[in-house]
């Protein structure tokens, strides 16, 4: 126990004793009490982590609140209230963010420290029910066919993770991880003037081991007759380690596994970031200030109270919110044009996703299409029901205040591509639709991750423009070990660094859809 606790409760136990009937002894007891026992203090956590019997050391509080309520006035007034609802006052590692992207984050810090419960890491949520999370709300894809190479290398590590899921987050005396993964694959498919990057975006994914194989239409008809091959001149399908999963079961085991390896968990806002600064001179003459954060206030849901939380390190997984958090810590409210007025370029885009039946759809071999419309469709479940949708135009895209569906979007911009390319199309009936965030980057649609060069203890885990889930355990491990080690060391994520932004260097991935 920290010595200026003890002192704060050995005060409480003398004033006590000490204090008498009269009215200003009273008003300096309370006051002694609100400077002593803030808001965060933790008398069960303080005697349980001593190693001190939890219920000597209860029967001690109960004793001082006894004494405390015979002393003052009324019945009401309570100042040793329940903090549990509370995050901790100190943690190593506040992530903020906790979806998939910010729980892997948090798993890998976990696994990798050197020496058990060497880190203590906080996750900060503000939608416990994670009913707008875009992990959640997404269609649950992972696939190796990619443009870049650090994109298909990121597919094959989580796909990797994916298969051997017991081996990672695999909980003692609870039930075996079920994902319920389906590896039927993706179908991309080409018109003439892409056909010749579809082809060389193959060879890229077969360098890096990935198993992808062209098709030509004639092909695709003979494997799947359900397809119209019109204004399609190549496809590419991917063999192995592509499909679909349930995004609830990995947000799940995720969160069960780290429960059980320490990690604390807070359903609150970061509101405030309480910063040091210290002033330098770059070698071009530029005068810039090195920030770090200390301190993080969470603001508890729906009320006023907020926590600070003494911290080391700050991960921004907040996803599509990832760019308003950046901004509670100043970056980019700097001059134009400087690295300091350079934003995090990450904001919420809306994407919509829609459920119909068709009895007479494709079968159960049918693999994730997406198609040269930009429309994209899988099976869902058995009962030949599907799911699919379409990116919008930057012209058409949504507003992203809220999470209402556009009925019109799906008769107008989706159904007909659907019905072009699969006949039996035509008679689908829909069943239901929802909407969900991208967490969109809109310098290059690729993730941001690693450290801020000026504000030296945050790292970004963010920015994946719709891939963020499937690439969710690879990128958790990436960031750890630029915390734990300073540098990547199982794929080089030095492309995706904040800097590059200043620099204008954009790292376009180019299947994303």
């Amino acid at each position: 126990m920290p010595p200026w606790r003890g002192k704060v409760i050995t005060k409480v136990v003398a004033e006590c004793g000490a204090l008498r009937g009269s009215g200003s002894e009273k008003l300096m007891f309370r006051r002694a009490l609100q400077r002593g026992l803030r808001p965060g203090l933790s008398f069960r956590r303080l005697g349980t982590r001593r190693g001190g019997s939890t219920l000597d050391w209860d029967g001690k509080v109960a004793e001082i609140r006894k004494k405390i309520q015979s002393a003052l006035p009324g019945d009401t007034w309570d100042p040793l209230y329940d903090t549990s609802h509370l995050p901790p006052e100190h943690a190593d590692v506040v992530v903020v963010g906790g979806g998939v992207i910010g729980l892997s984050v948090a798993y890998w810090l976990k696994k990798l420290e050197k020496k058990r419960d060497a880190i203590r890491v906080l996750v900060v949520e503000r939608d416990s029910t994670y009913s707008k999370a875009s992990t959640v709300l997404s269609v649950g894809g992972i696939r190796q066919q990619f443009s870049l190479p650090e994109n298909i290398q990121l597919s094959l590590f989580s796909a990797n993770f994916l298969r051997n899921i017991n081996e990672y987050l695999g909980v003692v005396d609870a039930p075996p991880v079920d994902l319920q993964f389906n590896p039927s694959g993706y179908l991309l498919l080409a018109s003439d003037k892409d056909a010749a990057v579809l082809e060389n975006n193959v060879k890229v994914q077969r360098q890096e081991g990935a198993k992808v194989c062209l098709m030509s239409p004639e092909h695709l008809r003979t494997k799947f007759p359900w397809i119209n091959t019109e204004g399609v001149a190549l496809a590419s399908y991917g063999m192995e380690g592509e499909g679909w999963f349930d995004p609830w079961s990995l947000l799940q085991a995720f969160r069960l596994k780290l429960q059980s390896m320490g990690v604390l968990f807070s359903q609150g806002e970061v509101t405030r970031f309480v910063t040091s600064s210290t002033s330098m001179e770059t070698s071009s003459g530029e005068q810039v200030n090195l920030k770090r954060i200390y301190e993080v206030h969470v603001k508890m849901d729906n009320s006023l109270e907020y926590q600070p939380v003494e911290c080391a390190i700050v991960i921004n997984a907040a996803g599509a919110w990832s760019g308003q958090v950046a901004e509670l810590a100043g970056i980019g409210m700097g001059p134009p044009g400087t690295l300091q007025g350079i934003k995090l370029p990450v904001e919420p885009r809306k994407r919509y996703v829609y459920v119909w039946h068709c009895p007479q759809g494709p079968g159960l071999e049918t693999p994730l299409v997406a198609d040269v419309s930009r429309v994209y469709f899988r099976r869902e479940g058995l009962g030949c029901n599907y799911l699919g949708g379409r990116s919008p135009t930057e012209e058409e895209e949504p507003d992203p205040t809220n999470l209402e569906v556009d009925h019109d979007f799906f008769q107008d911009k989706v159904w007909p591509h659907l019905a072009t390319r699969v006949p039996a199309f035509n008679n689908l009936k829909v069943q239901s639709a929802w909407a969900g965030f991208y967490d969109y980057n809109t310098f290059d649609q690729n993730g941001v991750v690693g450290p801020h060069p000026l504000v030296v203890n945050m790292y970004f885990a963010t920015g994946f423009s719709g891939h963020g889930l499937q690439h969710a355990p690879a990128v958790g491990r990436a960031v750890a070990e630029m915390v734990l080690e300073g540098h990547f060391q199982t794929i080089d994520m030095s492309p995706f660094l904040f800097s590059r932004f200043y620099l204008e260097e954009k790292f376009q991935e180019r299947n994303i859809f």
